[in-house]
């Protein structure tokens, strides 16, 4: 069976993750979380003094853009890859509400996507694997096999959120939630480098109203008719 790679892209908080996750885990491939990457040079402007409020220092990050380094490493415990930031597992850190209401302006920065698009290339010259985003299928791997884009309505999104927070037991309020994933929204899909746009030759699919079953259902028989 051929080796392919899978280009995951959507809207924020559709669940594309968990699919991308559950597919790669199901087929054997390597999953790639191009969100995080971005969500973990967020927490590295946090931590270092780039953000002034919500004002980031453009200068000092494009300096220190060439010491961030990303990685993924399986968790034996829960079979899934945490993110590494320079070594270091942040992935409990990049999930905060800080990180998600500061990770737009900085993924809409051209050379933070320039340093995050080379590393995500780099990743993935051997093929067999599932990268999900938002510019995957149009930017990273423009010639992808296999290009999924994921939809659903925003409040079916900030409710997913919402439970996810609350499940972790914190503090949610779905108004902010609901108002973040909005604006992302705004800001994924107008912003100038790489803007969320669907494919041409991506398959679209609408999970407002599906079950994961019927989603890993739908998710299989699109990656056979592939590979085979």
């Amino acid at each position: 069976m051929k080796k392919i790679v899978i280009a995951v892209d959507g809207f924020s908080s559709c669940g594309k993750s968990t699919m991308a996750k559950d597919l790669a885990r199901e087929v054997g491939y390597i999953y790639i979380d191009s969100g995080a990457m971005y969500r973990a040079v967020t927490l590295y402007s946090i931590e270092n003094g780039i953000f002034d409020g919500d004002v980031i220092d453009v200068g000092k990050l494009r300096n220190e853009i060439k010491n961030i380094h990303i990685s993924f490493r399986l968790n034996p415990e829960t079979g899934r890859p945490d993110t590494y930031l320079n070594d270091v597992n942040v992935e409990s850190k990049i999930r905060t509400m800080e990180v998600s209401s500061k990770v737009s302006p900085i993924s809409a920065l051209d050379f933070v996507r320039e340093a995050m698009v080379a590393q995500q290339q780099a990743m993935g010259k051997e093929k067999g694997i599932v990268m999900d985003g938002r510019d995957i299928g149009t930017t990273v791997f423009p010639d992808a096999e296999l290009k999924i884009f994921v939809t659903a309505t925003p409040e079916i999104r900030a409710q997913r959120r919402y439970d996810e927070l609350k499940a972790k037991g914190q503090d949610a309020s779905f108004d902010e939630i609901l108002e973040n994933v909005k604006q992302r929204d705004y800001i994924d899909q107008n912003r100038e480098v790489s803007p969320l746009r669907k494919a041409e030759d991506a398959i679209l699919l609408d999970n407002t109203n599906l079950t994961i079953e019927q989603q890993k259902e739908w998710l299989f028989e699109n990656f056979n008719k592939v590979v085979k």
